[in-house]
């Protein structure tokens, strides 16, 4: 199995957020300008949506029923957009702070996303208490909250068990906490974890702790989680912790498989998406060492079967649902203005899957 690049398109600046069309035909771009962006895969035709937010938009999905996208910024807020006329026909308050990640369940009818600020909470630098709720739970059809559940924030990543009964949320320490949405509202977790290798304390230059779990997703059957980010190190300005991927029983939170050693870079792995047959993941992110920063892994024995190196951050990858088309969204380092103007930096590449 191997990826064949089809087609690669700019953006106006780097993507954070990204849903795809069944078919993989449109892809919905949310982006550092706080812009919603609806792009024409095959072409890189892109339109602005006329709703923004006032900082990034930080994450973005599709409905079941393609006519809406909703996103979610920095400032907070929820924007409900209607994908034929672009325009924004709802807004909702859903934090004080960043939204970190979104997340649909598979029959579209709930929305959760996920939040927290990291503040020193005593001298050893241990994350403070939340001041809200992390991970909230809205109906996508009438906007309302439906339910509100505390983590230890920050919460950067989240996911809805393919049945949509249940819902994963990872921090920055490394915990998941897993919740039954069918128990009636019951804040208190079926089943959490943590695992150590997601997160570090830095003893050069910055002393801090910095990492965490960035991408969650249910295998297709609902079996297992799969989780990534950057492993411990010593310096995290530097950005260079290993690579990583753990799959975990989700039941009782024990480990299943890991990434293997030798088959990794260094650097931060933000997104984790599996195929849609079940037999092979992807992981991507940004790398600081090594030779690729976008991989695809078996989950048979969860060995590295083939990897590529975009030289770009990835942010987002998502296959389309026949499973032929992988797309990922990024962006291109960092922009300097020339002449007055921004040069573009987002980007949108298209895939082929190919035996």
């Amino acid at each position: 199995m191997k990826l064949i690049l089809a087609h690669t398109h700019d953006l106006p600046s780097g993507v954070l957020g990204l849903a795809v069309t069944p078919d993989g035909s449109r892809a919905f771009a949310a982006c550092a300008d706080g812009a919603l962006y609806s792009v024409d895969t095959p072409n890189g035709k892109a339109e602005p949506f006329e709703g923004r937010h006032q900082s990034f938009a930080s994450g973005c999905v599709l409905l079941r029923d393609g006519l809406t996208v909703v996103s979610g910024g920095y400032d907070g807020m929820l924007l409900w957009h209607d994908v034929e006329t672009r325009r924004c026909v709802r807004r909702v308050r859903a934090h004080r702070f960043w939204n970190w990640q979104l997340a649909r369940s598979l029959d579209g009818d709930r929305l959760a996303t996920t939040t927290g600020q990291y503040l020193a909470g005593g001298w050893k630098y241990e994350p403070a208490p939340e001041t809200e709720p992390s991970v909230k739970v809205y109906d996508t059809l009438t906007g309302d909250l439906v339910a509100a559940f505390s983590h230890a924030s920050p919460v950067l990543s989240c996911a809805f068990s393919p049945d949509g009964q249940h819902l994963a949320a990872a921090n920055m320490m490394g915990e998941v906490r897993v919740w039954n949405l069918k128990s009636g509202g019951d804040d208190k977790p079926a089943v959490r974890w943590t695992s150590p290798d997601f997160t570090s304390w830095g003893t050069i230059k910055t002393h801090h702790y910095c990492g965490g779990i960035y991408g969650l997703a249910f295998s297709p059957d609902g079996t297992s989680l799969l989780g990534c980010g950057m492993g411990p190190m010593i310096d995290p300005m530097a950005g260079n912790g290993k690579m990583t991927w753990q799959r975990w029983n989700w039941q009782t939170g024990e480990r299943m498989d890991q990434i293997r050693d030798g088959q990794h870079g260094s650097g931060l792995m933000e997104t984790v998406a599996w195929h849609p047959d079940g037999t092979h993941f992807v992981m991507a992110g940004r790398q600081a060492q090594g030779t690729w920063n976008a991989a695809i892994f078996s989950a048979t024995d969860g060995n590295l079967v083939h990897s590529l190196d975009t030289k770009k951050r990835i942010t987002h990858a998502q296959y389309a649902e026949n499973g032929q088309l992988l797309i990922l969204s990024g962006a291109m380092g960092q922009p300097q203005r020339k002449l007055g103007l921004w040069p573009p930096w987002g980007n949108l590449q298209i895939y082929r899957m190919e035996a």
